[in-house]
C-alpha cells in the first residue's frame, strides 16, 4: 500500500470544504477521488457502497481505506485512514439554546463545561462536543443510540482553542477504545469532529493518533 501519510495507521486525514448544493453526491465524489489520489489508482478501481446501518465502505482499490462521511448546512468533510474504523461530522457554529441543551442531552461534567464558560462561547462549545460525539457513534458503527449523547468525550486543554496545531486524538474518559477530538475550521465558522476506534491498548496509540486536516475547493467534489 502507498504510505501516503493519510494511509498511516497513526493519522486520519480529513479533507473539507463549503458546497451550495447536492451535498452527499458531492461528499462521495470527493471520498473516491481522495482515495484514489492516496493509492494512487485510477477512479474506476474504486468505488462506493454503504453496509446495511448505512456506513459507507469503499471497495475495489479501495478496500485497505477507513472511511467516514458528513454533510450539512452548506458543509461536506470525510475521513480516511489507514487504521482502524473512523468516523467525522462537521457543524456550522451558530446561536444555539446552548445551556438548555446541554443540561438535557450531556454528561453532568460536560454540562457543567459548556455553562461555565460566557455565553457567547456556550453555542460553539455545544458543538465542539456534539461533533465528537456524532464522529464516536460513526466510528462504532451505531451512531447516537445506546446513550451516545451522553457518552462523554474529551473536553478540550484550553478554551477557546487555537494555536494553529494540528487536533491528536484523545481517549474518551469511559471508553479508552475510543479516541476523539475536534478542530475549529473556517476562521472559527465551522467545527469538526473526528473519532476512531483505537482496539486493545489505546492509551498509548492514540496519544500518537494525527488527525489531518484540509481545506479543499469545491470544485474538487463536482
Amino acid at each position: 500500500m502507498d504510505r501516503h501519510p493519510g494511509l498511516a495507521p497513526d493519522t486520519v486525514t480529513v479533507l473539507w470544504c463549503t458546497t451550495d448544493g447536492d451535498e452527499r453526491r458531492k461528499a462521495h465524489t470527493l471520498l473516491v477521488r481522495a482515495a484514489a489520489g492516496m493509492l494512487d489508482v485510477p477512479l474506476s478501481e474504486i468505488w462506493l457502497e454503504h453496509e446495511e446501518g448505512g456506513r459507507p465502505l469503499l471497495c475495489g482499490a479501495g478496500k485497505p481505506v477507513q472511511v467516514s462521511v458528513t454533510h450539512g448546512r452548506g458543509s461536506l468533510a470525510v475521513a480516511l485512514t489507514g487504521g482502524p474504523s473512523v468516523g467525522v461530522d462537521v457543524e456550522v457554529v451558530r446561536p444555539l439554546r446552548a445551556e438548555a441543551m446541554a443540561r438535557a442531552w450531556l454528561d453532568p461534567v460536560e454540562t457543567a463545561w459548556v455553562t461555565g464558560l460566557a455565553e457567547e462561547e456556550r453555542s460553539t462549545a455545544f458543538l465542539w462536543l456534539w461533533t465528537q460525539k456524532e464522529s464516536v457513534g460513526k466510528a462504532l458503527g451505531r451512531g447516537l443510540r445506546r446513550g451516545g449523547m451522553s457518552r462523554r468525550v474529551p473536553l478540550p486543554e484550553a478554551w477557546p482553542p487555537g494555536g494553529g496545531l494540528p487536533p491528536v486524538l484523545r481517549p474518551l474518559p469511559a471508553d479508552r477504545e475510543v479516541a476523539s477530538a475536534a478542530v475549529l475550521v473556517d476562521g472559527g465558522r465551522r467545527v469538526i469532529g473526528v473519532a476512531q476506534c483505537v482496539g486493545t491498548g489505546s492509551e498509548e496509540r492514540s496519544v500518537a493518533t494525527r488527525v489531518r486536516v484540509q481545506r479543499v475547493s469545491p470544485a474538487v467534489c463536482s
